[in-house]
């Protein structure tokens, strides 16, 4: 017999069975009603593309690049289906919340088709109905991108101290990311300007800012810090933007006096960053010292951004007049000049040319020459150089043969389009831009083809791209191929 408290017990849980059983079938023709079949049925063809993040409708991709994974943007979107086919063969398909692609499939599906297309095809669904959309294309370059992974600062964006951020090396071929300075251990530490030498991951140069910091040089397998006799007068003040020869026995660097001031009223520019002093010199790595000149030292000029051609002959720089800081720095307009450098005898010509100063033109800043020596692509905004906080910031391109120069407006966007860096070989090249949202830079790709047009940027690609780029709390600054 049982007790009356079991009794009750028992009384009770047979109710809830006796409501579940009336329940279910209610439950049951809910779920499928709004629950998406495992395989689109009864598909709506909607006659346009899908709305997919990140945009990979039509852009170029290198062989060697990882997965394309996608999401659609409609949030209300709970489950899509995707089929990759090659146009010389192979194909892809794949289920779920978003498209993720298997790596070792999807890089044997762009072996396959060197030099040629992939057609994707999407269907999605929302409250149970899927819809089919039109089949949007993907190319294949015949090339690599030239470089098994790139290097970048992961930051969050702030303005007085410095939360949690590092250096890291990101795979291309997958999403593998390692962390190669990180300031977990030093919190409030900074670190930035992380340059290889053309590619070269042995051979680098990177700033750590504290008590304990100051610019730190691996050459020839060892990490050093650099140590000059401040008493010195060929002593700079500080170590700023560097710029490695293509020998590796010199790095240009610019140093600066550096200040930020906030806008009140000016909405889509929050901060701006000038420098009230500013010059370019180069430091002799195997021999420890200083190469200073007047010809990228003057007095009433601020002389910046440096970095030497692809054969060495000559140091890029970028220089504008100096104003009266901070009431006119909206004045501040730079101008692109090289001047000839002999790697022999670590010196300088006696002559500076410009290259672009036009009285219609603005600042320009941020000269990165192509492997090849055929371009140098730069920035542009309408004052300064500390473009990233710029929406008008586009990229341009010299060609240094033909001296034409042009806004590339097959790459640039409305907002702030800023750091660039040339693949080490071949015509690829990345670049951040806030095109997303306005707020946090994100490196893009994309590849210069013979006619001297760029193809159309995508995204560096994520396992997770909603969960990664979307939610993420970071920017992407002064990203670099690497061999």
């Amino acid at each position: 017999m049982l007790f009356s408290y079991d009794r009750a017990i028992l009384q009770l849980k047979l109710k809830k069975v006796k409501t579940l059983i009336w329940e279910l079938p209610c439950m049951l023709g809910w779920l499928l009603l709004v629950a998406c079949n495992a395989q689109p049925a009864n598909e709506r063809q909607a006659g346009t593309q899908p709305d997919i993040f990140p945009d990979y409708i039509g852009v170029t991709v290198p062989v060697d690049i990882a997965p394309l994974n996608f999401a659609m943007a409609d949030d209300s979107v709970s489950r899509i289906d995707v089929t990759v086919k090659g146009s010389l063969g192979g194909s892809i398909h794949v289920g779920g919340d978003y498209a993720d692609f298997p790596i070792d499939e999807w890089h044997e599906l762009l072996n396959q088709n060197r030099g040629a297309h992939l057609s994707v095809s999407v269907a999605a669904c929302r409250e149970g109905r899927w819809t089919r959309y039109r089949t949007f294309l993907i190319n294949v370059g015949n090339d690599s991108i030239g470089a098994r992974s790139i290097t970048y600062r992961r930051i969050a964006p702030g303005y007085e101290q410095y939360g949690h951020m590092g250096i890291y090396k990101r795979s291309l071929a997958s999403f593998d990311e390692t962390a190669l300075v990180d300031n977990s251990s030093r919190p409030g530490m900074c670190v930035n300007c992380h340059t290889n030498n053309g590619g070269n991951g042995e051979q680098y140069v990177f700033h750590a800012r504290n008590e304990n910091g100051g610019t730190f040089i691996k050459h020839n397998g060892k990490l050093a810090r650099v140590v000059i006799d401040k008493k010195s007068a060929a002593a700079p003040r500080s170590f700023v933007y560097p710029g490695w020869h293509p020998s590796g026995r010199y790095c240009a660097f610019s140093t600066n006096k550096t200040s930020q001031m906030f806008h009140l009223a000016n909405a889509p520019k929050r901060i701006e960053v000038y420098d009230s002093e500013s010059d370019v010199f180069v430091y002799d790595v195997e021999k420890h010292r200083i190469i200073r000149d007047t010809l990228t030292m003057r007095r009433y000029w601020a002389e910046t951004c440096p970095v030497f051609s692809a054969d060495g002959q000559w140091l890029y720089f970028v220089t504008a007049r100096r104003q009266l800081y901070p009431v006119d720095y909206d004045k501040e307009q730079y101008v692109l000049c090289r001047v000839a450098f002999d790697e022999r005898t670590g010196r300088f010509s006696s002559d500076v040319d410009t290259l672009i100063n036009t009285p219609d033109q603005p600042s320009v800043t941020w000269p990165r020459p192509s492997a090849d020596g055929r371009y140098l692509m730069y920035t542009v905004a309408d004052w300064g150089y500390f473009t990233i906080w710029h929406p008008e910031a586009d990229l341009w391109l010299l060609d240094l043969q033909s001296g034409e120069q042009r806004r590339m407006d097959e790459v640039n966007s409305p907002r702030a389009d800023s750091f660039h860096n040339w693949s080490p070989s071949g015509n690829w090249f990345l670049f951040t831009s806030r095109r997303g949202d306005g707020l946090y830079t994100r490196i893009y790709f994309s590849r210069l083809g013979d006619d001297g047009r760029a193809t159309k940027p995508f995204l560096l690609p994520q396992r997770n791209p909603r969960d990664y780029d979307v939610q993420s709390l970071y920017s992407f600054n002064t990203p670099e191929f690497e061999m």
